[in-house]
This record gives C-alpha cells, sequence and structure tokens, in this order.
C-alpha cells in the first residue's frame, strides 16, 4: 500500500479538485471566517486550544498582502466577539516578505495592534531558510512593540541551535516543530534519527532556560520524549503545551488532553485551501491513499 501510496502522490496535480476537498476537509476547517469559528467552538468543547491560520501565503500582489492583513485582523475580532479559545498564526510571505520587508512590517504591525487591543496573542509562523533572517528580524520587532508575540523554529536546521540560544536567552515563547520544507543538506538535517535528536537537544535548552514552549508535532517518540522531559525537569504545566494540526492523530491528541497536557490545534482556513491541502498530503503518503478511496467510495 505504501507504492501505491507514494504513486497518488505524484499524481495529485491530476486530481480533480472536488476529490482533493473530499479527503482535505479533514485538514482545513473550511473557505469563510465562520468555518474557522465553529471549528475552534468544537475543539474547545474536547478542552482543545486553538491557533487560526488563514491560508494563503501564495501571494504575487501588495493587494493580497493587505487583505490577508484584513482577513488575521478580522480573526482576531472574530476570536473576541465569539469568546473562544484562540489565538492566530501568520505567515510573512503572505503579508508581502518577499515583495518588500517595510510593507510586511507594516501590515505585520497592523496585526499586532489588533491583538493587543483583544488581548491575544500572535505567533508568527518560520517558513523556508531564506525567510529565516527575515523572519526572527521582525518577530523582535513586534516583540519590543507587544509582549504577546511567539516565533517558529524548525529542529531540522543546522542553525536552530544558535537561533535557539539566543531566543532563550530573551525569553522567547518558541513553537518547535521538526520542519517541513525540503531544504539542502548543507542546511538541513535530512535522516529522521538526527531530526528526532536535534528536537529534543532544542526543547531541553528551552526549558531549561524557562522558556514557554509549543511542542509541535505528531511524532510518538517526540510526544514520549517530550513527556519524560516535563517530568524529569518538573515543567508546570503552565509552561508548555503540545501542537498538533487539524485532523491528524484525532486519538494522540485525546489523550494528550485526558493526561492533563494543555494542547492547541492548529486551525487553517480560506479560499486558499487547495495548496495547502497538497502540501499535507504530500508530507503524509498514507493519508494520500484517502483519495483512491474518495475516486473509487471506498469506505464511503
Amino acid at each position: 500500500m505504501n507504492l501505491l501510496n507514494n504513486l497518488i502522490v505524484g499524481t495529485l496535480p491530476f486530481v480533480p479538485k472536488p476529490i482533493v476537498a473530499k479527503v482535505a476537509g479533514r485538514y482545513i476547517a473550511g473557505a469563510a471566517l465562520p468555518d474557522a469559528v465553529k471549528t475552534v467552538q468544537q475543539l474547545n468543547s474536547i478542552r482543545a486550544m486553538a491557533t487560526v491560520d488563514v491560508l494563503g501565503e501564495d501571494i504575487s500582489t501588495k493587494d493580497q498582502a493587505s487583505e490577508s492583513r484584513t482577513a488575521s485582523v478580522d480573526v482576531l475580532n472574530a476570536i473576541a466577539q465569539n469568546n473562544i479559545d484562540s489565538n492566530l498564526s501568520i505567515k510573512l510571505t503572505s503579508l508581502g516578505l518577499k515583495m518588500e520587508k517595510e510593507f510586511c512590517i507594516n501590515n505585520t504591525n497592523a496585526i499586532i495592534e489588533t491583538a493587543k487591543a483583544n488581548n491575544n496573542f500572535v505567533r508568527i509562523d518560520m517558513e523556508d531558510r531564506t525567510c529565516t533572517d527575515d523572519t526572527l528580524d521582525i518577530y523582535r520587532t513586534m516583540r519590543s512593540r507587544y509582549d504577546r508575540v511567539g516565533i517558529v523554529i524548525q529542529a531540522y536546521l543546522h542553525r536552530s541551535e544558535k537561533d535557539i540560544r539566543a531566543l532563550a536567552a530573551e525569553k522567547a515563547n518558541v513553537r518547535l516543530c521538526k520542519g517541513i520544507y525540503n531544504e539542502p543538506p548543507e542546511d538541513a538535517i535530512k535522516d529522521r534519527k538526527g531530526i528526532q535528536d536535534n528536537y529534543l537537544k532544542l526543547l531541553r535548552i528551552l526549558f531549561e532556560n524557562g522558556c514557554y514552549v509549543g511542542i509541535a508535532t505528531h511524532d510518538d517518540v517526540l510526544i514520549n520524549g517530550a513527556k519524560k522531559m516535563i517530568a524529569e525537569l518538573n515543567i508546570p504545566k503552565e509552561r508548555y503545551e503540545f501542537q498538533m494540526l487539524l485532523g491528524v492523530r484525532h486519538e494522540t491528541r485525546n489523550n494528550l488532553i485526558a493526561e492533563g497536557h494543555r494542547l492547541r490545534v492548529y486551525v487553517p482556513f480560506g479560499k486558499d485551501w487547495y495548496g495547502y491541502s497538497v502540501r499535507r498530503l504530500k508530507e503524509n503518503p498514507q493519508m494520500a491513499g484517502n483519495v483512491f478511496k474518495a475516486i473509487f467510495g471506498i469506505g464511503q
């Protein structure tokens, strides 16, 4: 079946969008903000927190970046108006990072000002290696203006230990993930165990320096390693949370909640659902097999 799943991944560009949508519905809240609000309410009902992400990093105009800024502002206002337990995640490329840095800073600042007015938190996502320095720079600019801003570090990059040590000294709020972009071996660790080992090394640095950490992973090795480290270092539950993607490993998610851990689910929504969904399916060939089932009506 693994061979079939990998074959399906290679043919995804030729699969009709309605078929992809049928499978991708588990990974995205929907196309509109009310869909995201409803999804967060459902997650809150099972004691899960959320972070909402407006899809659309693949932009080509400043008008699109401005629309993304407005959409993120709307999310923060909707969170407050509906009294739901969620914060916001943003991608700087969707706000114009690759067009003009100052333009991106202004868009990001408008979002941060809205978060401040609503006493909410904004997580600045990390993207491919070409964005890392600018992303860290803009994060620090925003953090100087408002304390409730966080950053993401990808454990598979060789540079990440240096970045983590600098952020730990600043008592940054860090989401630690493996990393999903296909980076060259001179920039990234390529083997699974190497990435796992580095992840746990970076997690320990953050914990030992008193940082709040979002432990973003679906990997049992890392989940179990994190739980062991939490017990060893006697980390209080107020100092960390586990984080998972919408639609992934429900049983593991529910078990973590039942064990008393804080857990946050990443809730993407928006009209640009197709690109995000294809990326998720490519990252997880086993789930891509569901496309095959959807095409032929298996299990429906």
